[in-house]
């Protein structure tokens, strides 16, 4: 069983999300550990990148803060090194193509195995051309992820029937960020995908309240937080670590209440 799948087989997976260098590389990696004391099942660590597409502005700023803060594709792997001496959670990176395709596709993926990142999410892939890297990936044992987006309707059989690692199902169109209400029908989204394949289905965007992760946590495989996570790191800076552990706890938990009934 790969270490992505652990993160799913004992129960509701949860999944926090860390833009890497914000606002250390030393700092991130501290981070990191107090969301897996908390409870976080998988993280996601997103290279800064200067045009983040799909982020809302909380993930902007943290991207612009871990550039001036001297952070870089290398040493985003330098980050998981760190981490990696202390634990072995499944580690995903979130990253744009820009940035794996200057760093070199073969180069890139081997390092990935080398540091220990077990899968990786690239939004701005399209799900038609993923086969440009799919190959390269399985090659170093890396997991390529993909989106499922409301829109993805049509879709929706082929890309959970072809998954890896987990499925990253989108709650909301738009970009990244906190919301109050999530009104799209992903009960059928999850009916589709799990009709189509085994692949573990997590939900992100938008989810940020324990009311909103025990609800979803009631139909998906796994519950995906980044921007209030990273907002936690935006006022808190240094003195992050407790604030970041108390609220991963949180929300654990109420992902366990949701598993519970």
């Amino acid at each position: 069983m790969s270490k992505i799948a652990n993160a799913f087989s004992s129960g509701k997976a949860f999944i926090a999300f860390f833009t890497g260098g914000d606002p250390t590389i030393e700092k991130s990696a501290e981070l990191i550990l107090q969301a897996v004391r908390g409870g976080a099942d998988l993280i996601e660590i997103g290279i800064p990148f200067s045009d983040p597409i799909a982020e809302g502005p909380v993930i902007q700023q943290a991207n612009i803060r871990a550039l001036r803060a001297g952070a870089s594709t290398e040493k985003m792997f330098d980050l998981v090194d760190r981490v990696r001496r202390e634990s072995a959670v499944p580690i995903v990176f979130l990253t744009y193509l820009n940035p794996v395709f200057k760093y070199g596709y073969e180069a890139f993926f081997s390092r990935c195995r080398a540091a220990g990142v077990d899968g990786i999410i690239i939004p701005d892939l399209p799900y038609e051309e993923k086969g440009e890297l799919d190959g390269i990936a399985a090659a170093q044992g890396i997991d390529l992820i993909s989106l499922i987006a409301p829109t993805s309707e049509q879709r929706i059989k082929k890309i959970a029937g072809e998954g890896r690692g987990f499925l990253y199902v989108v709650s909301s169109m738009g970009v990244t960020g906190m919301r109050s209400e999530i009104k799209t029908d992903l009960v059928s989204i999850l009916k589709a995908v799990r009709e189509a394949g085994s692949v573990p289905a997590a939900v992100g965007f938008g989810i940020n309240t324990p009311e909103q992760a025990e609800r979803i946590g009631r139909i998906a495989d796994g519950v995906i937080v980044g921007s209030a996570i990273v907002k936690i790191v935006e006022r808190y800076g240094e003195a992050a670590d407790e604030p970041v552990y108390q609220y991963v706890k949180t929300m654990k938990d109420a992902v366990r209440r949701a598993e519970q009934g």
